[in-house]
């Protein structure tokens, strides 16, 4: 008596990731609140920034040119950390272990997650970078300025999504996984996002120095204002792919340890 090989072909090519893309992007717009806040709370801290608390840190008005780059990552964070939210709910309900029966590959579940969360942060980012032209933001880049911007802001967004996405493997729950998350949020914060290193306590300023987010925000603000960046462009890039790789890595490892095991 033979036997039937009856396993599934492997689906091909990014078949499955678009699938997953897709239906974390459907999600998404079934979420109406979720989507909302996406695009109002860039809206309200870019507000809120220039119009009450950019006069008292800025008399002349120039303090939208300065505070921008650091609203976007601010917002990119807060967007991403809804990723973690999405991934803790999809391993809670146990829908991961009927996507791991499927002839797909692991990695396609959390790369809809991802890349549907980086269309959203994106779309947002616009949003902010429209507002804040209409409230007096007035970069001098030219368009292979703003390209290598965009390059960059769309890079750090995918790294720190993939970050998120494995906190929200490691988290046991979706009420940790935004615990967990909220943590990170405070990097743009402790940073040159919002006043000069400079200008923080003396045992904050190397802390806001040295960590990942100071020298992008540095070099966003470099390409949109024709000042020199340095060094700091390789070490925003270094941060960047670091950060991506250790994500992409500790989620796998994560994936395939937890997802069978529920």
């Amino acid at each position: 008596m033979t036997t039937v090989d009856l396993a599934r072909p492997r689906l091909r090519g990014l078949t499955a990731e678009s699938v997953f893309v897709g239906r974390s992007l459907r999600h998404s717009l079934r979420d109406g609140e979720s989507l909302l806040m996406a695009i109002l709370l860039p809206v309200m801290l870019m507000l809120m920034f220039t119009w009450i608390f950019g006069g008292a840190i800025d008399p002349s008005g120039g303090y939208v040119d300065y505070v921008v780059p650091g609203i976007v990552f601010t917002c990119a964070g807060f967007g991403a950390a809804s990723t973690a939210v999405y991934v803790a709910g999809d391993m809670k309900a146990g829908i991961i272990d009927r996507f791991r029966t499927m002839p797909l590959r692991a990695s396609a579940v959390l790369t809809g997650h991802v890349v549907a969360s980086l269309i959203r942060n994106l779309v947002a980012t616009a949003i902010v970078v429209g507002v804040a032209l209409l409230v007096g933001f007035r970069p001098t880049a030219g368009p292979l300025e703003w390209i290598g911007a965009a390059a960059l802001i769309a890079l750090y967004i995918l790294a720190i999504t993939y970050l998120f996405a494995a906190i929200g493997l490691a988290a046991s729950s979706p009420e940790g996984a935004n615990a967990y998350g909220f943590v990170l949020l405070f990097l743009p914060y402790l940073s040159s996002g919002f006043v000069p290193v400079d200008s923080l306590a003396e045992w904050l300023q190397p802390i806001a120095t040295y960590q990942p987010v100071t020298p992008i925000i540095e070099t966003i603000r470099g390409l949109l204002f024709g000042t020199d960046i340095g060094a700091q462009g390789a070490w925003a890039l270094l941060w960047c792919a670091a950060i991506l790789v250790i994500a992409v890595a500790w989620g796998g490892w994560l994936f395939q340890r937890k997802a069978g095991r529920r």
